[in-house]
């Protein structure tokens, strides 16, 4: 028998090159799912943005091969492949083998450069099965390729070329992410937001696998407005009291500030920020110096203006971001990440910074446009009447928890487990399921929280009609969550959260669907923090049971359900085999509920992240907001998609 308490230098491993990243990948990638599989694309195409910031790349490709590979090509410098003194073997070889090495430590090659984690292409080559790298340079075609991050032979020329450029192929190992299917819409979602960021560059997508019609996706991202435009986009969907956005840019303190800002007539700040081109979810120093400014400078206008003189309601800072879309975008050479999801920028030099540039420009702006600069007061007004309103609504939620003893919603039907990070509760569409799904659970460590109908649409609602609604109040003291911190006064408090499982559970049908978006609009709008740490999960019941005789199986897809069926009839007429389908959850009887949707051990259930804050303003907007047009369009556009049960 082995002696596992003999603890020697025997056990201490060390993982040599690339190894560590494999055997722990999820610590420099985030995660092994379809996240972490995405992020290989957005690493590699990192290193293009970088030669773009320091002026030698100008176009960008970005190619998803059928059997999801992917080519990344741009016309920058090329990595060098001439010998590196230290380590002995090419540069090429160096960047590509050797983790934390690349041009980007050395900031008289880039001055800024993006990419969160650091670790650069070599991660991306440590979990590709194959990666082949194609460099144009000094007048020759440059190659090596490599398995698992270990080189398959030396650098060599393979030919001539009077281009200039780096080209990465690579092919995600399968034997460590869980998926290994790219998605379309989320790297032209990224990809988008980065041409934006970085004006002046143009970057192509294509995806070579044909569609179920045998067509190819296709597109091109320039913007020459930056910020502007990104406003514009971001902001299409919502009625704006602007003619144009509010554009700010300068340097200060040797840092480069860009921010773009326009009003609309909703009632939530859309706030986004970036440093570096990471998207900072968390905001931090850069945020706080555009919140300063901008509340210091529109007060201190609208006070010399008299325009505050018969307002008897005290107008906060969160006043003057009601209706407010911007776009915050800084450079930093030494940028200081901290947080939970380690996307929220600590300089603290860069408070000042953002500051004094927001501050001088907006002041410009508003003495220069006296007509706009009054109706931003109005909206100011009009949003700290509001807030009066909607604080007596919160505080009536928080005191009938202080009032009825436990606090807790009357059809809340807890758990006995007292640990949040073991406890989880189910969001369930009608009192019906919700009894089906009481009878069902484990009532150790799943909670039910049945909902009655359709809530309220928050994205055309002011702030205190939310706090009114009876079904939002049950969900914020059933999920023991209360707004306003010492430092945001509208964000979420998640102290007291007694769940990090909340699953939304609705019927698969369209109500259901039309059910589990109002929710999913609330939770971003008005309990971000719940989707920023990965707290809310969608339910995924099944659609069909097929059966015969004693034989039967539930099927998730139609494709499973063809499938069923032919090997459940064996070759009798399929006809005769029983097929339900589930439309409402109270179809299933509690046993089937547990077995299919809420046993931790069958059930699969989907989990909603935040990776691009942007792009979900956008579709929310659009999809629950007033203005028809777009919601319309998009209708029009995805019709095709629509599948009608027979």
């Amino acid at each position: 028998m082995e002696d596992k308490s003999n603890y020697s230098a025997d056990n201490i491993q060390v993982l040599e090159g690339l190894e560590a990243v494999r055997k722990r990948p999820a610590m420099y990638i985030g995660d092994v799912g379809a996240r972490g599989l995405h992020h290989l694309v957005y690493e590699v195409v990192d290193n293009s943005i970088d030669e773009a910031l320091a002026g030698f790349c100008k176009n960008i490709t970005v190619t998803i091969n059928p059997g999801e590979s992917i080519t990344v090509e741009d016309d920058g410098r090329g990595i060098p492949t001439g010998m590196h003194a230290k380590e002995g073997k090419s540069a090429l070889e160096v960047v590509m083998t050797v983790l934390h090495a690349g041009g980007k430590f050395d900031k008289d090659t880039y001055k800024v450069s993006g990419g969160l984690h650091g670790v650069g292409v070599s991660c991306v080559n440590a979990l590709s099965t194959l990666l082949r790298a194609t460099v144009y340079r000094d007048g020759k075609i440059w190659q090596q390729e490599y398995s698992c991050g270990k080189p398959l032979y030396d650098v060599k020329i393979i030919g001539d070329s009077e281009k200039n450029g780096t080209t990465v192929y690579f092919e995600p190992d399968g034997s460590i992410f869980t998926t290994l299917e790219y998605k379309y819409d989320t790297i032209a979602a990224r990809l988008r937001e980065l041409s934006f960021l970085n004006k002046g560059i143009t970057i192509h997508l294509f995806d070579n696998r044909p569609d179920e019609e045998g067509k190819l996706r296709q597109e091109t991202f320039h913007s020459e407005g930056g910020l502007r435009e990104f406003v514009l986009y971001l902001d299409g969907t919502r009625d704006k009291i602007l003619p144009e956005p509010i554009y700010v840019e300068g340097e200060k303190n040797g840092v480069p500030v860009e921010v773009a800002m326009i009003y609309n007539n909703g009632y939530t700040e859309n706030l986004h920020s970036y440093v570096n081109n990471i998207n900072t979810i968390e905001g931090g120093t850069h945020v706080a110096g555009f919140r300063r400014a901008l509340t210091r400078t529109l007060k201190a206008y609208a006070d010399k203006e008299g325009l505050l003189k018969n307002v008897k309601i005290e107008i906060s800072g969160d006043d003057f971001r009601e209706g407010l879309t911007g776009v915050i975008s800084v450079k930093v050479q030494e940028p200081q990440f901290e947080g939970q999801t380690k996307t929220k920028l600590g300089n603290s030099d860069v408070t000042g910074a953002v500051d004094q540039c927001v501050g001088e420009m907006l002041n410009n702006y508003l003495e220069e446009n006296p007509r706009e600069a009054k109706l931003i007061v109005q909206k100011v007004i009009l949003a700290a009447t509001a807030r009066a309103a909607a604080k007596k609504a919160r505080e009536m939620v928080q005191r009938k928890g202080a009032l009825t003893g436990s606090g807790l919603p009357g059809k809340l039907t807890d758990c006995q487990e007292t640990d949040p990070a073991q406890c989880e509760i189910y969001l369930v569409e009608g009192d019906s399921a919700g009894g089906t799904a009481k009878q069902g659970r484990n009532r150790v460590f799943q909670a039910i929280l049945p909902l009655r109908g359709k809530i309220l649409n928050v994205e055309k609602a002011m702030e205190h009609k939310i706090y009114e609604n009876e079904e939002i109040k049950n969900m914020f003291t059933g999920l023991g969550v209360t707004i306003g911190t010492v430092e945001d006064a509208k964000a979420l408090n998640l102290n007291k959260l007694r769940y990090h499982k909340i699953i939304i559970m609705t019927d698969a049908d369209v109500d259901g669907s039309h059910i589990r978006t109002l929710i999913l609009t609330l939770f971003f709008r008005y309990m971000k923090e719940l989707l920023e740490f990965g707290y809310v999960y969608i339910a995924q019941p099944p659609l069909y049971l097929v059966k015969k005789g004693k034989e039967e199986e539930y099927c998730w897809t139609e494709a499973q359900r063809a499938d069923a069926v032919m090997r459940i009839a064996k070759g009798t007429n399929p006809d005769t085999v029983g097929i339900q389908r589930y439309k409402g959850l109270g179809e299933m009887n509690a046993e089937q509920l547990w077995s299919t949707t809420m046993n931790p051990e069958t059930r699969t259930l989907k989990r909603v992240n935040l990776d691009s804050a942007a792009e979900a303003d956008r579709i929310f907007s659009m999809l629950m907001g007033d203005e028809v047009p777009p919601r319309r369009e998009f209708i029009e556009a995805n019709a095709k998609y629509a599948k009608i049960d027979a």
